[in-house]
C-alpha cells in the first residue's frame, strides 16, 4: 500500500515536472515575444475594463458555485450549502498551486469525500461538473464556429472534431457498461479496478437525472460565455480591435488548454496556444501574450476568497 509520505513524494515529483515545462515554455516564448513591450501593455490595462473583468469572474464563481450544489443536491449528498461553497472557494485556491485542471477537482473531491460522503460519490459529482464543464465549451466552440465561419462555411475537420468531443464527453455517462464489457470479469475485483468500476456506478447514475443535467449543462453555457465576455473585454482594455465572433471561436480551444494538467495555474502552454490563436487577425505576439496573461491573473484573483477562508480555518484551528 502507498503510504502518505509517498503519495506527498509523487505530488512533488508531478509538480517539479510541470514547473520545467511552464518554465521551457516560458523561456521559449521569451526568445520571441518582447516581453518588456508585454509587461508594459498589462501594466496599461484601462482600469475600468479591469474592474468589469474582475465583476463578471465574481459572477463565474458563483454560478460554478451553483452548478456543483445542483449536483450535489442531485445525488443526495448531505452537505450544507455553506459548507459547499467554503469547500469549493478552498479547493479552488489550493489548486492554483496545483496541476491546471484537475488539482482543484482533485482538491474538491478530497475534501467532500472527508466531511460528508464516501470517496466514489464525491469524486462522481466533481467528475459530473468537469465534463459539463468541457461539453459547454465543447458546444460554444461549435457556436464560435458557425459565427465565425464566411458564409456559413466551416471546416469539415473542425465540426468533426467538434462532434467527436461532444460524444465521448456524453459516452462517460455510460461508462458503467462499457468498462465491464472492457475489462475481464475475473479482474473486476482487483483494488484499482473496483474503484473504477464505483466511480463509473457513481456517474452512471447521474443519467436518470436529466433534469439536473440539463440545469447545470446551462448554467456551464453561461460560465463558458462568462469567460469568454472577460477574455473580449480584457482585449478591449488592451486596445485590440479583434471581433467577439473570433472570441467564440479561440477562446474555447485556449480554455480547454488551461484546462489540461501540464501547467501550473495556466501559465506557460495555453498562453502560447492563445498567441498563437491571435496571430491570423494580426495582433502583435506581445499584445496576444499581456492579454492571454491578464486572463490568468484574474482567474487566480477569482481564487483569493479562497485563501482568506483557509487563513481563517487555520486561525480557528491554532
Amino acid at each position: 500500500m502507498i503510504g502518505v509520505r509517498d503519495l506527498f513524494a509523487r505530488a512533488g515529483r508531478s509538480t517539479l515536472i510541470r514547473l520545467i515545462v511552464t518554465a521551457a515554455i516560458l523561456a521559449y516564448l521569451a526568445t520571441r515575444i518582447d516581453m518588456a513591450e508585454a509587461a508594459r501593455a498589462v501594466g496599461a490595462i484601462r482600469r475600468p475594463h479591469l474592474l468589469a473583468v474582475l465583476a463578471l469572474v465574481a459572477i463565474d464563481r458563483a454560478v460554478m458555485i451553483l452548478r456543483w450544489i445542483l449536483l450535489l443536491r442531485a445525488s443526495g449528498i448531505a452537505i450544507a450549502t455553506r459548507d459547499a461553497m467554503r469547500l469549493f472557494l478552498v479547493s479552488s485556491f489550493v489548486g492554483s498551486f496545483l496541476p491546471a485542471g484537475v488539482g482543484a477537482d482533485a482538491a474538491r473531491a478530497y475534501g467532500l469525500a472527508r466531511e460528508s460522503t464516501t470517496g466514489s460519490e464525491a469524486l462522481a459529482s466533481v467528475a459530473v461538473d468537469r465534463l459539463l464543464g468541457v461539453l459547454s465549451l465543447v458546444a460554444m466552440g461549435a457556436v464560435g464556429v458557425i459565427a465565425w465561419a464566411p458564409e456559413g462555411r466551416g471546416d469539415w475537420r473542425i465540426a468533426t472534431a467538434v462532434i467527436v468531443m461532444a460524444g465521448a464527453c456524453v459516452a462517460v455517462f455510460w461508462a458503467d457498461q462499457w468498462l465491464r464489457w472492457l475489462v475481464p470479469t475475473h479482474r473486476h475485483e482487483g483494488a484499482v479496478t473496483r474503484r473504477m468500476l464505483r466511480l463509473s456506478d457513481a456517474v452512471s447514475r447521474y443519467r436518470n437525472r436529466r433534469g439536473v443535467l440539463v440545469h447545470v449543462m446551462a448554467w456551464s453555457l453561461v460560465v463558458q460565455l462568462l469567460r469568454i465576455t472577460q477574455a473580449y473585454i480584457l482585449a478591449l482594455g488592451l486596445g485590440m480591435s479583434v471581433p467577439f465572433s473570433y472570441f467564440l471561436l479561440f477562446m474555447p480551444i485556449g480554455l480547454l488548454m488551461l484546462l489540461l494538467p501540464i501547467s501550473i495555474s495556466g501559465f506557460g502552454l495555453p498562453q502560447g496556444v492563445i498567441v498563437w490563436l491571435l496571430r491570423p487577425m494580426g495582433v502583435p505576439d506581445s499584445s496576444s501574450f499581456a492579454l492571454s496573461t491578464l486572463i490568468v491573473l484574474t482567474g487566480l484573483a477569482g481564487n483569493l476568497p479562497g485563501l482568506w477562508l483557509w487563513l481563517r480555518s487555520r486561525d480557528r484551528q491554532t
